[in-house]
């Protein structure tokens, strides 16, 4: 994988493809909230095209931020807070959930939804103009190792619309 320079970062020079980049978000200890780490074990196999990157990004915003730094298309993949339609996708432009991190909050506190705000306005052209997130509703957020059948169901789905993103992007 060749990361793009600081030179071609700042400069908002890009390669001539698309450069991809898909972020697994969440936490696999906490059941439900492991899908988006599970999406992208799912898009590992088969690899995806060049041009693709796959990041399991747990729960570190600031990772989210920096591994999306350089992209030209950006997929976010995490769990929704339960709500009665444990399984049900959601698909949600970037600009829509880019929130500004509260004043004085810590790293533990800055998440992806803060990174898209964040990374924005600092990197500038050289952030993702296309995002799509993905949010698949949870079951349950308990202490746990498994999937829901429902999340682990919508999880297949998601790497197969992810996929069907990426192989428009590449076409484009």
């Amino acid at each position: 994988m060749v990361l793009p320079s600081m030179a071609d970062l700042t400069s908002g020079s890009r390669q001539a493809g698309p450069d991809i980049v898909v972020l697994g978000c969440g936490n696999p200890n906490r059941s439900d909230d492991g899908v988006g780490p599970r999406v992208i074990a799912l898009l590992r196999d088969p690899p995806c095209p060049e041009g693709v990157r796959l990041f399991d990004v747990g729960t570190d915003g600031m990772t989210a931020m920096y591994r999306a730094r350089g992209a030209t298309h950006l997929v976010v993949v995490d769990a929704r807070i339960p709500g009665g339609n444990p399984g049900a996708v959601y698909e949600v432009p970037g600009e829509v959930l880019a929130t500004p991190p509260a004043k004085g909050a810590g790293l533990h506190e800055f998440r992806w939804d803060h990174a898209l705000y964040a990374g924005r306005r600092i990197y500038g052209d050289a952030y993702p103009a296309t995002v799509v997130v993905l949010l698949i509703e949870a079951a349950t957020l308990d202490l746990g190792l498994a999937l829901s059948s429902p999340v682990e169901a919508a999880a297949h789905s998601v790497a197969q619309r992810v996929r069907g993103l990426i192989d428009g992007w590449l076409a484009a």
